[in-house]
């Protein structure tokens, strides 16, 4: 069978857009002679949908939508396209489906077994699950079509909360029904890694029942999650035998009968799945939002430098501009070294001092003897990082342009940073990247462009803010190799203090942990980001504000983690 792979970047509730898209595709696969194109997940109203699937007459419309493109398609092609449908789901919910559209016709539908309900996801609160599966016959052969979570039976998360699961495990399910060839139509977000994982828990299913496999996932950024797309096609063997082109939308049809030569390993390196999966984030993110151009600080420091290049690439370079704002603080070095990354990248800069501004602020009879009192220290700090934040709210207002926030995981992880000041804007471009890949982000772009496109001072000098004199990172922070570490465990893998604690020393452990926690409130206001890891900071990790985590009664005192 030729089998169409249709790779698609679908936006969130555009069902005209998604429709002319897929029609596009099947144009395209019908050129390449395909039997059958298979789409992703909720292809038709993009995923996730979210709260449009309760705006009345939504999922509706999704249907007509699916009627329309079973009438549009090539007569000698069939295509199964995943779409929400209240079509024969009792009790007024709708269904998480696949469809096999063919001949002008729906074939057939079936729907999700297995609603995700941990993280990010949230299905159970829209959809009504299948009570079970059964296989889709095409040309004479049995097809084990299943939507995505449904493969993932019996796979818990290691690190996530207790997820749902039936009584029967869906993919085994169909095998044992004869399903000769299984398809999983997937919106997998994208995690560092998780292009490996998807790969073994398919090859578990092959190697259980004999059959091929071809798993086709969504590409693109919708909201705080980029979908990598990395589709693949598994033999009976359970090697791999084709792999899409990891963030890049395609359409590319296999012949399963003449696919026999296995791949091997064919994962990115982490650093290189971060970059594209930034940059793809940033790109849609701005694109489905209606922005085509961006503005944002630039410090002279690491951060604003990845910030600024990620942009560049996103946006293209005449579209990313930039606002040197130095303080009666600031390094000479931090505006030389800022107008070199300018210049390197082909951005706009422009100096805009802020002392004349700050002095306004000390003269202010309201808050003159506030600041008079601590010269130079938190408040004082502040106030510098909100003008900032303000000068770049203002040219954001002033034009259009989409505001980005700099600051990276390991600094919000602690409050190492100011609300409604480097925390403004509307976007935070890195707020799932410690430290320690910021650097690496930095190294691996310069090594991709051949030449030194963030300047190697940037990369080498001590972190500083520079909002009081002599400052630096690390008179606030533990060592960023330390503090990366212990986020790792306590944040990614919801370690425990104990458990963190053998790893790194306990005092500056406890001092992670309590800084982590006090700053949830900062957290719950900053812009969206993108999620690159298990465990992001946004709508996935939901911890409480006013809250305070003590060790039972009768126990040892302190903090029970």
């Amino acid at each position: 069978m030729r089998i169409a792979i249709a790779q698609l970047n679908p936006t969130v509730g555009d069902l005209q857009g998604n429709c002319a898209k897929i029609l596009e595709a099947a144009r395209q696969a019908a050129e390449q002679q395909a039997e059958l194109m298979v789409c992703a997940e909720l292809v038709v109203c993009g995923y996730p949908p979210k709260d449009l699937l309760l705006r009345s007459g939504f999922v509706a419309a999704c249907d007509e939508a699916v009627e329309y493109l079973a009438k549009q398609l090539p007569r000698d092609l069939a295509v199964l396209v995943g779409h929400p449908t209240h079509r024969d789901q009792p009790g007024g919910r709708c269904a998480n489906a696949a469809s096999l559209l063919h001949e002008c016709e729906i074939q057939k539908t079936i729907a999700k077994t297995l609603l995700p309900n941990y993280d990010v996801f949230d299905e159970r609160r829209y959809f009504r699950p299948a009570e079970d599966v059964e296989h889709v016959e095409f040309k004479g052969r049995k097809l084990g079509v299943h939507i995505c979570e449904d493969a993932w039976y019996g796979q818990p998360e290691t690190f996530y909360h207790e997820r749902q699961l039936c009584e029967f495990d869906p993919v085994q399910r169909l095998m044992d029904r004869g399903a000769e060839l299984l398809i999983n139509l997937s919106a997998s977000p994208f995690e560092v890694g998780k292009q490996g994982r998807r790969h073994q828990l398919m090859q578990d299913h092959c190697r259980r029942g004999g059959v091929p496999a071809v798993f086709v996932n969504q590409i693109g950024g919708n909201d705080d999650l980029v979908f990598d797309g990395g589709s693949f096609v598994l033999n009976a063997s359970a090697e791999v035998v084709h792999q899409s082109k990891s963030f890049v939308e395609l359409v590319e049809t296999v012949d399963l009968e003449s696919l026999t030569e296995s791949l091997g390993d064919t994962t990115l390196p982490r650093t290189e799945q971060l970059f594209h999966a930034l940059v793809l984030g940033l790109q849609d993110y701005a694109r489905k939002s209606g922005f085509k151009e961006c503005v944002l600080g630039l410090s002279g420091g690491i951060d604003s430098a990845v910030a600024s290049l990620l942009a560049a690439e996103a946006f293209g370079p005449q579209h990313v501009h930039t606002l040197m704002m130095p303080s009666r603080y600031s390094s000479g070095h931090s505006v030389d070294d800022s107008e070199a990354l300018a210049r390197n990248l082909g951005i706009e800069a422009i100096k805009v001092p802020i002392d004349e501004v700050h002095k306004a602020y000390e003269r202010t009879v309201c808050v003159q003897d506030d600041l008079a009192k601590d010269p130079g220290g938190l408040p004082d700090q502040n106030l510098q990082a909100r003008i900032r934040g303000a000068m770049v709210m203002i040219r954001s207002n002033a034009r259009g342009w989409l505001p980005l926030a700099t600051g990276n995981k390991s600094e919000l992880a602690v409050g190492y940073c100011t609300l409604y000041g480097d925390m403004a804007g509307g976007f935070a471009v890195l707020s799932d990247v410690l430290k320690r890949d910021v650097y690496a982000l930095a190294r691996f772009a310069n090594e991709r462009a051949g030449r030194e496109l963030i300047p190697d001072h940037i990369i080498t000098k001590a972190p500083s803010a520079e909002l009081a004199p002599n400052q630096f990172d690390q008179d606030s922070l533990p060592p960023y190799d330390i503090l990366d570490g212990i986020l790792e465990l306590l944040v990614e893998k919801e370690l425990s203090l104990h458990d963190v604690s053998r790893h790194y020393p306990e005092d500056v452990v406890k001092w992670v942990l309590r800084k982590l926690d006090q700053n949830e409130f900062k957290r719950r206001q900053m812009p969206p980001g993108i999620k690159l890891t298990r465990r992001a900071f946004g709508s996935g990790r939901r911890m409480p504000m006013a809250a305070r985590y003590t060790s039972p009664p009768g126990a040892d005192s302190g903090d029970a983690r």
